[in-house]
């Protein structure tokens, strides 16, 4: 008679990291009260924009790319108030978890991926005291000021010509002009946290009125 095999129990995967500052964020339901934001300025920090393919001593992170867009952003909508300047500042902040993963990837990824990064985003949103869910109208905003990014880095980092990035972003409006400079991974820290604190600052004082 054959011996029967033992079941052995199946432990379930672990889905949550573990942060520096000792938070548990569970990837498939994601809490606001886990989320802090020097976890996302460390994490965004050291996650290579261009999957770290950029000229330079250091790489171009995502902290210093989202502060750029920020930054376009305001220039694009001078109008805009400071939920809308945090929105932009946060537009990539999943990926502190997730990573930047590069577009091509992510098509292949589908819908997966994007559920995902909505679930992390909707989490930060709340954290923070913004709409869980961005508008169209600013996500249209925001998606502009990340292409005219993109245009940058990719002519002065990524080793594209103006005429490639002109296909892939649309050229960027006229008189518009910046210089990158790919920073430290403690440089761009700091870069996104005191914007994220002018930021809070400016939301407080609008409140206060």
């Amino acid at each position: 008679m054959e011996p029967v095999p033992l079941k052995r129990s199946v432990k379930p995967p672990r889905v949550w990291q573990r942060m520096l500052s000792g938070r548990r964020l569970d990837l498939a339901h994601p809490s606001p009260m886990d989320v802090e934001i020097e976890d996302i300025a460390h994490g965004l920090a050291r996650v290579a924009r261009w999957n770290g393919q950029t000229k330079g001593e250091h790489a171009f992170s995502v902290a210093e790319h989202s502060v750029v867009v920020e930054q376009i952003v305001r220039k694009l909508e001078p109008g805009l108030g400071p939920d809308a300047w945090l929105t932009a500042l946060l537009h990539d902040s999943p990926e502190y978890v997730i990573g930047d993963m590069i577009s091509p990837f992510k098509a292949l990824l589908g819908e997966s991926y994007k559920d995902i990064e909505a679930r992390l985003q909707e989490a930060i949103h709340i954290r923070f005291g913004l709409r869980p869910v961005t508008s169209g109208a600013l996500k249209k905003v925001i998606k502009k000021a990340d292409h005219i990014c993109a245009w940058f880095e990719a002519v002065q980092l990524a080793g594209f010509s103006e005429a490639e990035s002109n296909g892939f972003f649309g050229k960027p409006p006229e008189g518009m002009k910046f210089r990158l400079k790919p920073l430290s991974a403690p440089e761009a820290q700091q870069l996104f946290l005191e914007r994220f604190e002018a930021i809070q600052a400016a939301m407080t004082a609008e409140t206060a009125r």
